[in-house]
């Protein structure tokens, strides 16, 4: 328990919190892609960081893959970004927190390391839409995968993108969270 009259000199001494992603694939392939009308649903977007190299459908009218290093290179515009699931998510996330401008697609894990940083103390996320039951991701053929392993939601970084999450017509709840000047968690 956390309270302001004893506060953990390191919060992860405190609680145990995993990283996002810890599950274990047992499917053919790590390239998981996003269903088409998720992408139709938000709008156009200016930059997709985390393409995958084949790919049926775009997602936004630039495209960084694996090969390009999309994480390296710089960020304009609008971002859609469904990036790697395991370890590597939390630098993903924390480049588009601090991008500011874009949505991502990623497990509804809001007890994770990741989510805490770069979702509840980030000073530009501005909503999350909790989206119902489990989406089904394509593989790099376009043909329809198994249910996902958890449930999914969209963070989005920005007013505009919050705006987008709100007027989608998604089956989803959103949330808004807070501000630069009212976040909804500080980070210790």
């Amino acid at each position: 328990f956390r309270s302001p009259t004893n506060p953990p000199n390191n919060y992860s001494e405190e609680i145990a919190m995993p990283s996002l992603g810890n599950e274990k694939s047992v499917a053919d392939t790590h390239v998981w892609l996003t269903p088409p009308h998720i992408i139709e649903a938000l709008g156009a977007f200016d930059l997709d960081p985390c393409a995958s190299v084949d790919r049926p459908w775009d997602t936004a009218l630039k495209h960084y893959t694996e090969e390009d290093d999309g994480y390296s290179k710089d960020w304009l515009g609008r971002v859609w970004m469904n990036p790697p699931y395991g370890p590597e998510l939390d630098r993903w996330l924390h480049k588009l927190s601090s991008h500011g401008n874009g949505i991502a697609l990623v497990f509804a894990r809001t007890e994770t390391r990741a989510f805490f940083r770069n979702v509840w103390a980030s000073e530009t996320a501005r909503g999350i839409m909790f989206l119902r039951g489990r989406l089904k991701f394509h593989k790099p053929d376009g043909t329809v995968g198994g249910t996902a392993g958890a449930p999914s939601c969209l963070i989005a970084y920005g007013d505009g993108n919050l705006q987008a999450l709100r007027e989608c017509e998604l089956d989803g709840v959103v949330l808004e969270i807070g501000t630069k000047d009212d976040l909804a968690y500080e980070w210790i």
